[in-house]
């Protein structure tokens, strides 16, 4: 006869419970769990034990799914919540991704299986845990649930937090887990293709009934205002997840997060696509990571149309700055729904993809009203590094709330929706932070996107004044050459469109002047000498390199000022040669350093580095190209003096 299991000899009576905990724990195996699972039937014991077992049973998911159902179940409800939450808090999320190339993470370059792998322990232990919150929360009887509400949400958001990789297997979890919470029937919006992620579950749902909250009473009525306590945090809570989500997407092949901009203007503008290519659009259909983000992403926003969560309330937010975590103090639940703000991050990017899905997906949903001024701005302003730090990391953020920033701006202008600033100044601010996105922006995508924004932003304003201190600002004060590069292309388009005679009773343009070009000389024409031929050779090549963009657009741009007859006599291009010494202070120094440059390449003599062969070629190349462009302005210059 087989000898019975010390988990059913060792039951109360015959021991305490506290004795009873430690037997389990020493005997408690895989194979032994049918045996607890069964011996967690009885309410009483359950009640007693159940708060306990949680740490104990949670390293031992898939297997012990069913016991941590029954002590959901059966458990006391107030104290079981309390370790889950703390089970929630101490998931160890290995980082398992450390030895994965984010830039590689793509399914079309992995080996297809035709089983999907199991999901780690971190993911199968967050799902489980998940899943019995939605029946302890149901369970209890108080005035005030959403103390327990909101204590529970903090937890779920925390420990979402700490996790690397495999969120999109967490976050149906989030979503089910609100849906259950809320009463939502609604069943999740299908797959626009197959995707396993989604389908793939932990949790184990049973129909056994739940025993009652043993400390509650059937007077437990909840106070007023608890209902819309509870619903702002489901809202507040869903933003943050959203906010966590998606600005934690890694790059994959070079696309950010959801790649709104750029989709954006694929569907808008198909005729700006380079034939026989793979467009973005088409790889979020075709590419398994980001089919698969774009999936989940779409249940988050199904969600937060069930939540109630409105256009305008998330515009607002995404216009406001961060001023509390969800919920309040864990010490200090919230006293009224007004104490729970939204998340801005968040909201911005909840309310980009709902703008992007009316586009992108033929959504049936009226876009609400959306300008550069004073919608834009003020979302920039809080949603990107703040003016307070001199917007000196603006550019740096994460890539995906970028891409959602200039994805709203793109849509803005394809609106033909630029508003009008309320002052000089928020026109301004508006183009140093999208000309610093253009800069500093490390995916070459959204530095095009920012680019294309900014120039066409200042193009729109009317006042020329305006447009000309920006670019004369630009040009004098700001340390990345590349954009002062661009400022180059805007004061070329300005002089261009400004040579073309006004209208009858239309003042003529700042631009159609010498003023601009005298005002904006030193800049353009900078003295060189010093830094360039006076500097020791490693000097100098390191700020020719810096610069050489910007060489090249000036020179293209004096090629210009100097071929046209026109530009030349309206500008006095010849006085401003003289008054500035182009020629000699500028265009020498570069002749000169070039000079300088090939002979220490060709000879070798260790002042400019190079790797390989190939690499000296390039140099040389370079060099080449530099002295083609000094002669084309040096014989454009001949006609100075032609009248």
């Amino acid at each position: 006869m087989a000898q019975e299991s010390p988990l059913i000899t060792a039951l109360p009576p015959h021991t305490d419970y506290i004795s009873y905990l430690t037997i389990v724990e020493q005997y408690l195996t895989e194979e032994t769990l049918p045996i607890l699972h069964k011996v967690l039937q009885d309410e009483t014991l359950t009640t007693n034990i159940g708060w306990d077992l949680v740490q104990i049973l949670t390293p031992m998911l898939p297997a012990s799914v069913d016991c941590l159902n029954d002590i959901a179940r059966l458990g006391n409800p107030r104290e079981v919540i309390l370790k889950v939450t703390e089970a929630l808090r101490f998931i160890e999320y290995d980082n398992i991704t450390h030895h994965v190339d984010h830039e590689e993470l793509s399914v079309s370059k992995l080996k297809i299986t035709t089983t999907q792998p199991p999901l780690p322990l971190f993911v199968q232990q967050y799902n489980a845990l998940l899943s019995m919150l939605t029946t302890l929360h149901a369970r209890i009887r108080t005035k005030y649930p959403s103390r327990f509400l909101s204590t529970t949400l903090q937890a779920v958001l925390s420990s979402f937090a700490s996790a690397e990789s495999h969120r999109d297997d967490m976050v149906p979890s989030i979503v089910q887990m609100i849906k259950q919470m809320r009463g939502i029937q609604r069943p999740a919006l299908p797959s626009r293709n197959s995707s396993n992620t989604l389908s793939r579950t932990v949790t184990k749902e049973t129909n056994a009934p739940a025993a009652s909250d043993p400390e509650g009473t059937s007077s437990s009525q909840s106070e007023p205002g608890e209902a819309a306590i509870q619903t702002k945090l489901f809202q507040a809570f869903l933003t943050h997840v959203i906010e966590e989500y998606v600005s934690n997407m890694p790059t994959v092949d070079g696309v950010p997060g959801m790649a709104w901009s750029t989709r954006l203007m694929e569907t808008l503008h198909p005729e700006r696509v380079i034939p026989n290519t793979k467009t973005t659009s088409y790889r979020f259909k075709a590419d398994g990571v980001l089919h698969t983000r774009n999936d989940v992403l779409g249940q988050l926003v199904s969600l937060a149309h069930d939540l109630d969560i409105s256009d305008s309330v998330i515009l607002k937010a995404a216009t406001t700055a961060d001023i509390a975590a969800i919920g309040g103090d864990e010490e200090e639940p919230p006293a009224s729904s007004a104490d729970i703000p939204l998340s801005s991050a968040g909201s911005a990017l909840l309310y980009t993809a709902r703008q992007m899905s009316t586009i992108l997906h033929g959504r049936q949903q009226q876009l609400s009203e959306f300008a550069i001024f004073p919608q834009h701005h003020d979302l920039m302003n809080v949603g990107l590094s703040a003016a307070s730090s001199a917007m000196g990391t603006v550019g740096t953020e994460p890539e995906a709330l970028i891409d959602a920033c200039l994805a709203l701006g793109l849509l803005a202008l394809e609106n033909d929706n630029i508003g009008a600033p309320g002052q000089d100044i928020h026109f301004t601010e508006y183009l140093q932070m999208t000309s610093l996105l253009a800069s500093n922006c490390p995916n070459a995508n959204l530095r095009g996107h920012a680019h294309y924004l900014v120039s066409t932003v200042l193009r729109s304003h009317p006042d020329d004044k305006v447009r000309f201190a920006f670019i004369s600002d630009t040009l004098e004060h700001c340390p990345f050459e590349n954009l002062k590069t661009t400022a180059v292309g805007w004061i070329k388009g300005e002089v261009v469109e400004a040579s073309v005679a006004p209208h009858e009773g239309q003042e003529s343009s700042v631009f159609s002047k010498p003023f601009a070009l005298e005002r904006l000389a030193p800049y353009l024409f900078p003295a060189l000498q010093a830094d360039l031929v006076t500097a020791p050779v490693d000097a100098a090549w390191r700020t020719f390199q810096l610069n050489l963009s910007f060489y090249h657009a000036v020179l293209n741009f004096l090629v210009l000022l100097v071929s046209s007859k026109q530009l030349r006599q309206h500008l006095d291009i010849q006085d401003l040669w003289k008054d500035h010494d182009i020629g000699g202070s500028y265009l020498q120094p570069l002749r000169n350093a070039t000079q300088r440059f090939m002979k220490s390449i060709e000879t070798e003599d260790g002042a400019i580095e190079y790797s390989t062969e190939e690499d000296k070629q390039q140099l040389i190349a370079g060099m080449n190209v530099m002295t083609q462009t000094l002669e084309r302005v040096t014989e454009a210059a001949k006609t100075l003096n032609e009248p």
